[in-house]
């Protein structure tokens, strides 16, 4: 089966966008990795990497619904870590899309939250054990 190996996110101000996205990422366990002027990048051991990367030129935000980023889903182990990783990622600066709540139309048992960045990046920290054997 083939992973996601690496994501590569374009902020228009990088500085910024590490400030948002340190805390959050730290918070899901991923670790600093190499970085320069022009981006930066985190790493879950040998897992996925996530890079941000800065623009040369400002395009405006991101718009949800647009053709093409849609949002990344991070799944947690719990309903108090959904809870967590909202309260830390809107201490780091980022707004609150959906609060935490569930998600019936999804299964019975999803519990999730969206956060956006200044830049209109959308991500998700989403629960949903699964169903109990009976």
């Amino acid at each position: 089966m083939a992973l996601l190996d690496h994501l590569g996110i374009t902020v228009d101000d990088l500085e910024r966008g590490t400030a948002q996205f340190h805390p959050v990422l730290t918070a899901l366990g991923y670790e600093s990795g190499p970085g320069d002027d022009h981006s930066i990048s985190w790493h879950h051991g040998e897992e996925t990497e996530i890079i941000l990367y800065a623009w040369d030129e400002s395009s405006g935000p991101h718009r949800h619904g647009r053709v093409g980023w849609q949002h990344m889903a991070f799944a947690v182990a719990s309903r108090d870590e959904v809870d967590r990783l909202h309260a830390v990622a809107l201490d780091a600066g980022w707004s609150s899309v959906r609060d935490p709540k569930e998600y019936p139309r999804y299964t019975d048992r999803y519990y999730a939250s969206f956060v956006e960045d200044d830049d209109g990046i959308r991500i998700e920290f989403m629960h949903n054990p699964p169903r109990a054997a009976g």
